[in-house]
């Protein structure tokens, strides 16, 4: 038995070759800006992402949304952000998307992720978590699913088309004004009043290419000559509206999950991790930061979450060269 044991041990080690001092899981902006802050600390580091691109929920739900609380920046777009964040990384740290991670086993000196990775240290950086979209709630065969989308990757793709966009919060809207740049537009929601910013609901009445359908729900949707034909059935009423389209965008939100991170013995409280000053968690060397934790006092911000990275770094550099002398920030003497 013994003999077994060491032969596992053995074969373990040998066939591990990709080592690193730092894993971070989850490769949106707070998670590119930790690969970046630890290469400058000279940490080798890996970066994984369950989705097959790197950007997350800025990249995926509001790519031409300006976010107005990054710092430095007074304006800057979803896909903007990502791009710079990314171009700050590049040929510095190992990127593995479409890799969710299942396993971490806890070592003596580090950890072993999915028995291929070591790493002395993890970040979780995932957010509010693996996230999916809430389904466009009729009864659909294949050939109408290809012209129901939940993202917008590339909004040319629905130029001089008509697109029905279906939400009522900010990426509904913020998909719509970018959609009207090229195409014809209307917007439907269940609620008289919208949940996004008015500015944008006042810049999309402006439109003579958009129409606003309120207060409306689908009922029925079928595909005929190849367009959409959406039963919509006015809330409060008998009224029904049939309404065509070439294409739709559905922005009913995403549920979203980090409660898998309790596989790993990693502490939850409610649906955020706990953390302590360091941005530790309960199991040693790991660390989570941005919205996947909460305390006291913390707000959901991108630039906040900037912070706590550079707290969790410094914490790490103590941790694993505790005889080095720390340079706190790059303008240090």
């Amino acid at each position: 038995m013994r003999v077994k044991v060491g032969i596992s041990v053995f074969r373990r080690e040998f066939f591990i070759i990709k080592k690193f001092d730092l894993a971070i899981i989850g490769a949106g902006p707070v998670g590119l800006f930790t690969a970046n802050f630890a290469h400058l600390h000279g940490l080798k580091t890996i970066i994984f992402d369950s989705l097959t691109s790197i950007g997350g929920q800025p990249e995926l739900l509001y790519p031409f949304k300006k976010i107005l609380d990054i710092p430095v920046f007074n304006t800057i777009t979803g896909t903007e952000l990502i791009k710079r964040l990314k171009n700050n990384i590049l040929n510095k740290s190992t990127i593995k998307l479409n890799h969710r991670v299942n396993k971490i086993e806890k070592l003596d000196d580090g950890f072993h992720i999915d028995n291929e990775f070591l790493t002395k240290t993890i970040i979780i950086a995932t957010g509010t978590g693996s996230f999916k979209p809430k389904k466009f709630p009729l009864k659909m065969n294949q050939e109408i699913e290809k012209k129901v989308h939940y993202y917008i990757n590339d909004p040319n793709k629905y130029a001089n088309q008509t697109v029905g966009v279906f939400g009522g919060g900010d990426s509904a809207l913020d998909w719509a004004v970018e959609l009207a740049n090229r195409s014809q537009v209307k917007i439907i929601h269940r609620r008289k009043e919208f949940r996004g910013l008015e500015s944008s609901v006042n810049k999309l009445r402006k439109l003579k290419n958009v129409e606003i359908l309120t207060p409306y729900l689908p009922k029925k949707i079928s595909l005929s000559d190849n367009q959409l034909t959406v039963e919509l059935k006015k809330t409060g009423s008998s009224e029904i509206s049939y309404q065509k389209f070439d294409q739709i965008i559905v922005a009913y939100g995403f549920r979203a999950d980090n409660r898998f991170v309790r596989n790993w013995g990693v502490n939850l409280k409610g649906t955020h991790i706990t953390v302590g000053p360091e941005m530790n968690t309960n199991v040693p060397g790991i660390y989570a930061i941005g919205d996947a934790i909460n305390y006291e006092g913390r707000v959901p911000l991108i630039g906040l979450g900037f912070g706590e990275a550079q707290i969790a770094i410094n914490a790490i550099m103590r941790k694993l060269f505790p005889e080095k002398t720390l340079t706190i920030h790059s303008t240090s003497i």
